[in-house]
């Protein structure tokens, strides 16, 4: 298996939930096993729609997506 292929892309749509929040103050998603820093999320968001930012080694930043609707 190739180690580069990570389970997001840039500019892709994931529905996620917020299970932390990480040390800058952004929430904290996984998938796959990656870590995802959501934008202006907190643990306990159930069901958010997210918008990939950035794909790095580790992890990937996010922001909620502008049509997301999702519960707390």
């Amino acid at each position: 298996m190739n180690s580069n292929l990570k389970p997001v892309e840039t500019g892709k749509e994931y529905t996620v939930d917020i299970t932390d929040n990480g040390s800058a103050g952004d929430g904290v998603a996984r998938i796959d096993g990656l870590i995802i820093f959501v934008k202006d999320a907190k643990a306990g968001y159930k069901n958010v729609k997210i918008k990939i930012n950035s794909v790095k080694d580790r992890f990937a930043t996010a922001e909620i997506a502008a049509d997301s609707i999702y519960s707390t």
